[in-house]
């Protein structure tokens, strides 16, 4: 199998040094070079043709925001963003996803040569993903059509999971939920800071409520809770009234939060009241708990390889018999909505 090939975007010498020793510590990646800023990574990608670029946000003359946006115009390609977990990093990051990079990449911010030693398996499992990530122009991301009126809800309660490709699959998903949508939750995978920005930045952008979830909230219709990245999982609870539950815990199939934890307490919890989706994504997350919820009557979605960026976790549930129905992302917010209609 050929190697991987990758092109490093940073202003800085020293990152682009630590970034390319880090990835090629993989032998399955090759980093064809270097760019100090984006007219010569505009040259470097016309004549080395990389697979996979790593990309810096904050650099001279053009950021790596307006430069995304230009390549995924003009010449889309698998984009993973290296970024610091700052909250105009953290801003900046999500738009960048929402344009069309693949991953992204925190970029520590003190002893960067041992963090990123530390963490080179992972940012070099980033890019191997990035690279069988399907992208495409940003001309070609049809407009989702506005969500029907006189919906009605039928007591039923959503949940939601994702990773790679989560940001932009998300935001088309709840672009089809009326205001007065049935209660969703969320998990998808992000460190701490970026759940936070991303429920407030999908708040901003679909008709319900959208919050980061907290412990006790009351699951109530027009409201969308989102999975709070660090130390929690997210559960439902319905004993009393209807709500969220953030518990302390290991990693579950290599996640904290876990999709298949936030399934599997709709599977015990909701039942056949429960609606399943499981969205693009890199691994097998929230494939056993979509499992479990078909098997205690819930309905389950799952996104199609033909528009997944990563078709890994929807691939997993579809494999083992969790998905009940696979459809396109433009298909799936407006069938969870038909599945909720009283």
């Amino acid at each position: 199998m050929k190697p991987v090939r990758v092109l490093v975007v940073d202003d800085s010498p020293t990152i682009r040094r630590l970034l390319t020793a880090a990835l090629q510590s993989d032998p399955d990646i090759e980093v064809v070079g270097g760019a100090p800023e984006p007219a010569v990574a505009r040259q470097m990608i016309k004549a080395l043709n990389p697979d996979v670029i790593t990309l810096d946000v904050e650099m001279p003359n053009m950021n790596g925001l307006e430069f995304l946006e230009k390549i995924m115009r003009l010449r889309p390609m698998p984009v993973v963003m290296v970024s610091t977990l700052t909250q105009r990093g953290t801003e900046t990051t999500l738009a960048a996803l929402e344009l069309g990079a693949v991953d992204y990449f925190p970029k520590p911010t003190e002893d960067f040569a041992n963090a990123i030693d530390e963490s080179a398996q992972t940012l070099a499992a980033k890019v191997k993903a990035a690279s069988h990530a399907k992208v495409r122009p940003l001309e070609e991301r049809p407009r989702p059509s506005e969500p029907e009126d006189g919906y009605h809800p039928a007591n039923k309660i959503v949940g939601i999971g994702s990773s790679t490709g989560g940001v932009e699959a998300l935001i088309e998903v709840l672009s089809h939920f009326p205001a007065n949508c049935p209660p969703t939750v969320i998990t998808q995978h992000m460190p701490p800071r970026f759940t936070t920005t991303f429920a407030e930045r999908l708040d901003r952008l679909c008709r319900p409520k959208v919050a980061e979830a907290s412990d006790g909230a009351p699951l109530l219709p027009g409201h969308v809770y989102v999975a709070p990245g660090g130390s929690t999982h997210l559960e439902i609870s319905r004993r009393g009234t209807p709500h969220c539950r953030l518990v302390a815990g290991e990693t579950v199939s290599g996640h904290r939060p876990s999709v298949d934890v936030l399934f599997g307490s709709l599977a015990r919890e909701a039942g056949h009241a429960g609606v399943g989706a499981l969205l693009t994504g890199m691994g097998r997350d929230g494939a056993s708990g979509l499992k479990a919820m078909r098997e205690a009557g819930a309905t389950t979605l799952g996104q199609d390889e033909a528009s997944s960026v990563v078709y890994g976790m929807p691939k997993v549930a579809f494999e083992l018999g969790a998905v009940e129905k696979q459809l396109p992302l433009r298909r799936i917010g407006e069938e969870i909505i038909r599945l909720c209609r009283a």
